[in-house]
C-alpha cells in the first residue's frame, strides 16, 4: 500500500551525486527534477549534439524545447564517466535496449549505488520487468533497484507542474533515498513496497493508451475512451494480481492515475501514435509521425505474452497486438475491445 507523503531532503543531509543514463525527454525531465532536489547530475546520452546543448547551454531543444534546465545538470557521451560516484543512477533508455546499455557498466557501479528503473515496459525475449532486467544486467541484489512510475508526463514536469509519482523497491531504504533524490515542491514522492504492481502498471497503461488512441483516430468519442480505460485497469489489475502483486496498488497514482494521464494527455506519444494508426496510417508511418519511443508497441507483444503463459484473458492487450503486429484491419478493432463473454462487472 502507498504509505505516507515523504518530507522534503533534510537541510543538512548531504548533497547526493545523480547520473542518468538516457537523454531523451523523461530522462532529461528526470535529471532537473533531481537537480531541483538538490542533487548534482550527469546525464549520459549518445547524440554528441544534444550531450553538448545540455552541458554547455542547459537545455535539449529536440525533446523539450523553450525548457531551461537546471545548472546542476551536466551531460556526457561516456556513460562509464556519467554513473562513477553516483548515489543515484536513473535508467531512460527505451526498454529493449536496457540490458544491452547496462551490462557493459557491471563493474563501474559503487558498491552500494541505487539504480532506478524510469522504464516502462516487458523485455521480449525474456519477459522480463524492467527492474528484473537492471538487477540482471547489471548483477546487483534487487534491493538495490527502485522504480519510478505515476502520472508522470514529462513535458508538463519540466514545466514544474505540480504532480506525484510512486517509488518502488523492495527495500524501503532504497526507496527512501530515491525519494530523498527526487522530492521537490513541485515532484512529490510517494514509496510503495509493491514492485510488481507498481511496473506492471507502468508497462500496461502504455498498450491501453494505444488502444484509447486508436479508438480515438477512428472518430469514437468520450464513452469509448471511458470504456476503454476501465476495462484497460480490470486487465492491468488482473494481471498483477496473477502475478502476487498488491490489489491496493492499481486505483492508485501508478494505477488509475497514470492510466487516465497516458490515456487523455496529446503529450502521451502511446496515445499520439495510436491516433495516427486509428487515422490510417501504417505502423512505420505512424512511429515516424510520432517521433520518440512508444514503449506500449513493442511491449504490448511480451505483455501479452506473460499474460497467456498465466491464463489471463487481456482482449485490449490482444487486439492492439493484432492490430500492430498481425495485420488486423484497424477498423475491426471496436469489436474486438470488448470480446468477451458476458458476465458481471467485477469478473
Amino acid at each position: 500500500m502507498t504509505a505516507d507523503l515523504l518530507p522534503p531532503d533534510e537541510p543538512e543531509a548531504p548533497r547526493l551525486r545523480a547520473a542518468v543514463l538516457g537523454a531523451g525527454s523523461w530522462g532529461t525531465t528526470f535529471a532537473a527534477v533531481m537537480a531541483d532536489a538538490g542533487c548534482d547530475v550527469t546525464v549520459w546520452g549518445r547524440d554528441d549534439t544534444t550531450v553538448r546543448q545540455i552541458a554547455d547551454d542547459h537545455r535539449n531543444e529536440a525533446y523539450l524545447p523553450g525548457i531551461e534546465l537546471p545548472a546542476r545538470v551536466t551531460a556526457t557521451t561516456d556513460a562509464r564517466a556519467a554513473v562513477r560516484g553516483a548515489d543515484v543512477v536513473a535508467v531512460a533508455v527505451p526498454s529493449q535496449r536496457a540490458r544491452a546499455v547496462l551490462e557493459p557498466l557491471r563493474d563501474a557501479l559503487g558498491p552500494r549505488t541505487v539504480v532506478v528503473s524510469l522504464m516502462k515496459g516487458v523485455e521480449l525475449s525474456t519477459d522480463r520487468r524492467m527492474s528484473e532486467v537492471v538487477a540482471e544486467a547489471l548483477a546487483i541484489d534487487p534491493a538495490r533497484v527502485a522504480v519510478v512510475s505515476g502520472p508522470n508526463l514529462a513535458r508538463e514536469i519540466a514545466q514544474r507542474q505540480p504532480t506525484a509519482t510512486v517509488i518502488a523497491s523492495t527495500s524501503d531504504e532504497t526507496a527512501r533515498l530515491v525519494a530523498r533524490a527526487c522530492a521537490s515542491s513541485y515532484f512529490r514522492p510517494y514509496t510503495n513496497p509493491d514492485v510488481v504492481g507498481v511496473e506492471l502498471c507502468g508497462a500496461v497503461k502504455n498498450v491501453i493508451a494505444l488502444a484509447v488512441g486508436i479508438s480515438q483516430g477512428r472518430g469514437l468519442g468520450y464513452n469509448t475512451m471511458a470504456t476503454v480505460i476501465t476495462r484497460g485497469l480490470v486487465e492491468i489489475t488482473r494481471l498483477g494480481l496473477a502475478l502476487g502483486a498488491d490489489a491496493d496498488t492499481f486505483p492508485g497514482l501508478a494505477g488509475m492515475g497514470d492510466l487516465m494521464a497516458t490515456c487523455a494527455s496529446p503529450d502521451s506519444r502511446n496515445h499520439t501514435l495510436g491516433g495516427h494508426i486509428g487515422r490510417g496510417m501504417t505502423l512505420d508511418e505512424a512511429v515516424a509521425a510520432t517521433g520518440g519511443t512508444a514503449e506500449g508497441v513493442k511491449s504490448c507483444r511480451s505483455v501479452l505474452e506473460l499474460a497467456q503463459s498465466l491464463g489471463v484473458d487481456m482482449p485490449i492487450t490482444h487486439a492492439v497486438v493484432r492490430v500492430l503486429h498481425e495485420g488486423l484491419p484497424v477498423e475491426q478493432l471496436a469489436p474486438l475491445l470488448l470480446a468477451r463473454p458476458h458476465k458481471a462487472e467485477g469478473a
